[in-house]
């Protein structure tokens, strides 16, 4: 017996995946960016000695790594969810 979940029971489905989609792109965007503008401030604080700026520049390179992460695996951990829904 295979168990799917149907994706067609509700109206407008096909638009919801649509801005999902576009939600997780900007999202993996803006951890990009972060990331980007964190190391930056990273590096440049800590060749001029300032360390509690660097501190936060590390800190921001990890948020940005985590986000990118979760925001890059949403869509396979629900994949993997929909497969495992198809075995029971």
């Amino acid at each position: 017996m295979g168990v799917f979940p149907d994706f067609d029971g509700l109206a407008g489905i096909g638009d919801l995946k649509q801005v999902v989609g576009a939600l997780f792109m900007f999202a993996l965007v803006i951890a990009v960016l972060m990331l980007i503008v964190s190391a930056i401030i990273w590096a440049v604080s800590s060749s001029s000695g300032n360390y509690a700026a660097a501190s936060n520049g590390r800190v921001g390179v990890l948020v940005a790594l985590g986000g990118a992460v979760l925001a890059g695996a949403g869509v396979a951990w629900m994949n993997w969810l929909i497969g495992i829904g198809q075995q029971l």
